[in-house]
């Protein structure tokens, strides 16, 4: 028995509603730490049960399709495409409330270097754009874009790699900026890991399309599949 048109938009509808949700987590938690805004992060930490609730509905609402429709191919690669973004997207939201108590433990010694919080706000801005391009393509059915999300992940590992050596050398200056050093560094990483995420979506996208898992591709072939339009299957 096929899935209906309106059950497979109902369930992209849910993703997206999460989705939308937790990339306010996202720039919530980035603006509490560069304004030093506690209410804003209290705000993010609290909203948190609000995604595990989209996270189990959607689990719940992919298992009756599965058990009442016994879809297959296509169908059933949505559906389970679904099941796993929720997943990552709860995944996301919690690195984004890391963030956020980051942010309180940080309150009374608030000091970020200019540079850095240039850095991070860039990094907040890309991962932002992964996570909602990464969707769009879900939404879409767009493996084109899921693979421009997918090549984006890289500038967000080397401004990862240029905040940490940042702090480092301000770290290394005065012990007194070790404390707010660590945690500005652990946001930095928190940030990385919702890139990584927001990797995971597009490439769940581009299996629900292809049907070709892609998880252990090298990046410059993607890039080179991307230019080419070559056939993922042939890989």
């Amino acid at each position: 028995m096929s899935v209906k048109d309106h059950e497979i938009k109902a369930l992209k509808d849910s993703v997206l509603e999460m989705a939308t949700l937790v990339e306010s987590f996202i720039k919530d938690a980035v603006h509490s730490l560069l304004n030093n805004d506690i209410e804003l992060a209290r705000k993010v930490i609290r909203s948190d049960h609000l995604v595990n609730s989209y996270d189990i509905r959607i689990d719940e609402d992919c298992i009756k399709l599965i058990a009442l429709k016994q879809p297959i191919g296509k169908d059933l690669r949505f559906i389970t495409t679904a099941m796993k973004m929720a997943t990552d997207l709860e995944r996301i939201a919690d690195n984004a409330v890391n963030i956020a108590e980051r942010d309180i433990d940080i309150a009374d010694k608030h000091q970020i270097d200019p540079i850095v919080s240039v850095d991070l706000l860039q990094m907040s801005e890309i991962v932002q754009s992964m996570l909602r391009d990464a969707i769009a393509s879900f939404v879409n059915e767009d493996k084109l874009l899921a693979m421009d999300v997918i090549t984006r992940d890289e500038a967000v590992d080397k401004l990862d790699d240029k905040v940490i050596d940042e702090l480092m050398r301000e770290m290394s200056k005065s012990s007194d900026n070790i404390y707010s050093g660590a945690r500005i560094s652990y946001v930095s990483k928190y940030l990385e890991r919702i890139g990584d995420h927001a990797t995971n979506l597009a490439e769940m996208v581009i299996y629900m399309v292809e049907g070709r898992i892609i998880r252990h591709i090298a990046l410059d072939k993607i890039k080179s599949i991307k230019e080419t339009g070559a056939d993922f299957k042939k890989l």
